[in-house]
């Protein structure tokens, strides 16, 4: 029997994990009520925000590793470098640089909760640079079925305890210990499968100082797509101390619903789309494509939103103030902008331009907390902000994908 391709095995991956976060999304705020769940989206997207940062590790050991190559014969065996003391280095400091910065962020971030929020945070990152880590060497050796056991495993089992969490309590650092652990058990309970897939089988095409050299440089480029995506929530926050609680609770999760779809894919395949890249000889057509479709079921889906968007977030959440059409049309358009820099950002990166992959995301995260700033009602800044944040960083892509194209035409002749 045909076995899937790499990029049906990470879709239907991604879609079991957007499944489970929709629940979530649901199941929390039904229990615990809104106003307590914008205390927990704080602390998911302060989460996710420095994992999001954390990704140009899984990215750069994506682009790095590569199926151990046999040696010809009567050759001394290569010698092969591994991504894991890199990844257990880069955990313990992520460990420890979350607590000692604590005292400069965790009243401000966490006012209700205070310190009892910053283990599970720390405890969560570190976890998951070791995950990172995994996923990105998997990916490079395109162990596809352990990347997606990877995605749709982590998203159950933290569906499973946020879940299990919230039915028996509505403590909010019970359940921010609930998000964050399953990153480590994850790893606890799939290393003995993966353990054969990938130990003695990928190696690092650089050495270790080159690898952080470059994951340093990423580190712009990733910090800034988390503040675009998973961290916006904590912007938002941020930005309007000001607001009801109740109107960033239905604010968070409004976007929530709506970007998720294009959005949660299209950062799920990073990985695969730098190996795709980097390796495809069709390039250009490849990548077009991908856009095209991208652009066509973001049409689909703002229609959608515009007339469902409201009476589903109404018979989900009952009782949370509800946005007009219009407003979840403008947040479905603007995941297509984001999901369109997801794309052209692995591509710009295969190239080896790390430089302007960082310029792109950090131009989109300038330009969204510029937007956020403005004196304006929280409605329409908020809106601006996820239009003009990602439609920046995609210009600057652009930008560099035609000056490539150009200069590669210009060598040719």
């Amino acid at each position: 029997m045909k076995q899937p391709s790499g990029l049906t095995q990470i879709i239907v991956a991604t879609a079991i994990a957007g499944v489970a976060g929709y629940v979530i999304l649901w199941l929390v705020p039904a229990r615990i009520g809104g106003e307590d769940y914008k205390v927990f989206a704080v602390f998911w997207a302060a989460m996710y925000l420095v994992v999001g940062a954390l990704s140009g590790i899984q990215q750069e050991v994506t682009r790095a590793a590569r199926p151990v190559a046999l040696p010809a014969e009567g050759a001394p065996a290569p010698r092969v470098g591994s991504a894991r003391v890199f990844g257990l280095l880069s955990a313990g400091a992520v460990l420890a640089l979350v607590v000692v910065s604590a005292p400069l962020w965790v009243m401000r971030v966490f006012p209700e909760e205070g310190w009892a929020m910053v283990a599970p945070l720390a405890v969560g990152t570190a976890s998951y640079v070791l995950v990172a880590t995994l996923s990105g060497s998997l990916y490079g050796v395109q162990a596809w079925r352990a990347v997606a056991g990877l995605i749709a495993v982590d998203a159950l089992l933290r569906l499973v305890s946020v879940g299990v969490t919230s039915l028996v309590t509505d403590n909010l650092v019970a359940l921010a210990w609930a998000a964050a652990l399953p990153f480590i058990v994850t790893l606890g309970v799939l290393w003995p499968g993966i353990r054969q897939v990938i130990v003695g089988k990928s190696q690092l095409d650089v050495r270790y100082g080159r690898l952080t050299w470059n994951v340093s440089r990423t580190l712009l480029a990733s910090a800034s797509s988390a503040a675009l995506v998973s961290g916006y929530p904590l912007l938002l926050s941020l930005t309007a101390p000001e607001a009801p609680p109740a109107l960033l609770a239905s604010l968070f999760l409004t976007i929530t619903l709506t970007r998720a779809p294009l959005i949660v894919v299209t950062m799920s395949l990073q990985g695969y789309l730098i190996v795709r890249f980097r390796d495809e000889a069709r390039f250009r057509a490849t990548f077009l494509s991908i856009m095209a479709a991208l652009a066509a079921s973001g049409v689909v889906l703002a229609v959608l939103g515009w007339l469902l968007g409201p009476a589903v977030f109404a018979l989900l959440f009952p009782g949370e103030p509800v946005l007009d059409g219009g407003f979840f049309a403008v947040l479905v358009g603007s995941s297509v902008l984001v999901a369109a820099l997801c794309v052209s950002a692995p591509a710009v990166l295969s190239r080896g331009r790390h430089m302007s992959y960082s310029l792109g995301w950090f131009a989109a995260a300038v330009v969204t907390v510029l937007a956020l700033l403005l004196p304006l009602d929280l409605l329409t800044r908020t809106a601006l902000s996820l239009v003009a944040g990602p439609a920046a960083g995609l210009l600057v892509n652009m930008v560099t994908l035609l000056t490539m194209s150009r200069r590669a035409r210009m060598a040719a002749r």
